[in-house]
Formats: structure tokens, sequence, C-alpha cells
């Protein structure tokens, strides 16, 4: 059996060079079908949903439409899984958002 875990390193390695979200989008759509984005997308904001711990499932369940099986995986991976991928990412988008706060200036 032959093993594609390079082909995983591979794409590992292209998204870690993106460098804007417009390249992001513009891979993905190359890359995903429209309902793999969708599902990305849905996953993300329902990971985003739950870090902030004010919303029940079936409250996150009525503002993405996600199932209450995506919501209940994404929090499982969120707060028990070993690999973290949810909470860095997290960290580094309200890191950004902190520091383009803290430069705007007011007069």
């Amino acid at each position: 059996m032959e093993d594609h875990h390079g082909n995983e390193i591979d794409l590992f390695e292209a998204l870690v060079l993106i460098e804007t979200a417009e390249d992001a989008k513009n891979f993905l759509i190359d890359l995903c079908t429209p309902a793999e984005i969708r599902a990305f997308s849905e996953r993300w904001k329902v990971c985003q949903l739950l870090s902030r711990g004010e919303f029940s499932y079936r409250r996150i369940k009525e503002m993405t439409g996600a199932s209450l099986t995506t919501i209940g995986r994404v929090a499982r991976f969120l707060n028990e899984e070993k690999y973290g991928g949810y909470k860095k990412m997290l960290e580094k988008v309200n890191e950004k958002a902190s520091k383009k706060a803290s430069s705007w200036t007011f007069f």
C-alpha cells in the first residue's frame, strides 16, 4: 500500500506560505469545492462561538446552521484533543486583533 503522508506534508507546507487572506481565499477556491469551503467556514465560526463560552450548542446551531454533531466535534477538538490547532489559531487571531486595535490612534 502506498504511503500518501508526503502529500499531506506538501499541503501543510504550502498552507504556511500563504501571506494574505486574498491568497488564502484564492488557494482554497482552487483546492476545495464550494461545499468544502462552506464546511471549513462553518467549523471555524463554531469554534469562535464556542471559545467565547456564551452560547449553548443549540444556540450555536441556530446561529450557524451547523449540526449538533459538528458542534460537538469542534468542541471536542477545541477542548480535549492534543493537536491544539483551533486554540493556536484563536490565539493568533486574537493577538492580531489586539495589535490592530492598539495601533488605532484617536484625536
